[in-house]
């Protein structure tokens, strides 16, 4: 059975990256192992054979740390590709705490870090330049850049493409989760030796459906109403997707404290508890200074009572905050949307 547990401390030291992986085939059984091996080369199925030959007698507690780790590795890469490596922080610390979320999500970065180096400046380099580079590009490598900036700057940058532009670009961003990794590193590798002249790159989330969204949530209503409407025509589903992901919870970040304070005054109490006891020390701030100081103490002790909260609990509250500030916009009460594009036109 998988846990949620710390893996032994002094496992690393014992076992190597491809011992732990001829121990995860042998505990995985023969059926599931054999459907690993298909997606592996020939000569990476010959060094784990290799390695399995070699196994020692291995203890059920080494064996289940082994099976924790892959676990819960393969759901800090999953977190990495839904939304990128900010998104992977905060839903792993809410899994396995503050101090063993951020190893995990450590290690990732290291085992990730080939494929993400030519990223690694990305966004500090000039905009004007980088618009007038994307420009001359194909919509797939516009796409991939769009992906590994900021939200704000990525929406910038799709404001400065052609009109006719926009919509190919996000289709094929909103894509890219789906992409073999191998060939969004040779993309990577092309771009990095074309943008040399603008500085060393940078950025580390992948793109997909919620980067999709969280650009569209910095562009002026317009510009965003026009580019789906175009989406939507070649596929309402990922339209239906991208409306539902426009808004993320961090984003209450960019409400004022007024705002802040209508959105208190229609949510549930103990929705809030359940949402902030996710969210950032940022956030959570956020809020209590918009709170009186014994409300801010009842909901801080709140918190501390809940214990530990399961990931889908934490977001479905915050998907009914979302909704209620929404709302709010809807009414004219606030508003969630800057404008953009200026700074990037061409």
């Amino acid at each position: 059975m998988i846990t949620n547990a710390t893996p032994d401390k002094d496992l690393a030291p014992r076992y190597s990256g491809q011992q732990k992986a001829a121990v995860l085939l042998v505990t995985l059984g023969e059926e599931l192992s054999g459907e690993v091996l298909k997606h592996l080369d020939e000569d990476e199925v010959a060094q784990l054979g290799k390695e399995v030959a070699r196994i020692p007698s291995i203890t059920s507690e080494d064996a289940e740390a082994i099976l924790n780790e892959f676990y819960q590795m393969s759901m800090a890469q999953d977190y990495v590709l839904k939304g990128g490596l900010e998104y992977a922080r905060r839903m792993l610390i809410s899994a396995f705490g503050q101090e063993h979320g951020k190893k995990i999500l450590d290690r990732l970065v290291k085992l990730l870090g080939h494929e993400t180096a030519s990223f690694d400046a990305l966004q500090k380099a000039d905009p004007q330049q980088l618009a007038k580079f994307i420009h001359s590009e194909h919509p797939q490598t516009i796409a991939l850049i769009l992906s590994h900036l900021g939200s704000s700057q990525a929406a910038g940058l799709l404001f400065s493409l052609p009109a006719e532009m926009r919509a190919d670009v996000a289709l094929r961003m909103a894509s890219l989760d789906q992409i073999s990794p191998d060939i969004i590193s040779k993309i990577a590798g092309i771009i990095g030796q074309k943008l040399k002249a603008l500085g060393e790159l940078s950025r580390e989330s992948y793109g997909g459906v919620r980067a999709v969204a969280e650009m569209f949530n910095r562009l002026d209503s317009t510009t965003s109403k026009e580019i789906l409407d175009k989406i939507e025509n070649e596929d309402p589903n990922l339209v239906e997707t991208i409306r539902h992901l426009m808004f993320v919870f961090e984003d209450l970040l960019l409400i004022d404290q007024g705002g802040i304070k209508e959105c208190l005054g229609r949510v549930d109490r103990k929705i809030l508890t359940v949402a902030l006891k996710g969210t950032s020390d940022q956030l959570k701030s956020h809020f209590l200074q918009c709170m009186s100081q014994r409300g801010a103490e009842m909901l801080r002790e709140d918190m501390d009572a809940l214990g530990p909260v399961k990931i889908k609990e934490v977001e479905a509250a915050q998907q009914q905050i979302i909704s209620i500030v929404r709302q709010l916009e809807a009414e004219g009460v606030l508003s969630l949307k800057g404008t953009v594009g200026e700074q990037y036109v061409v």
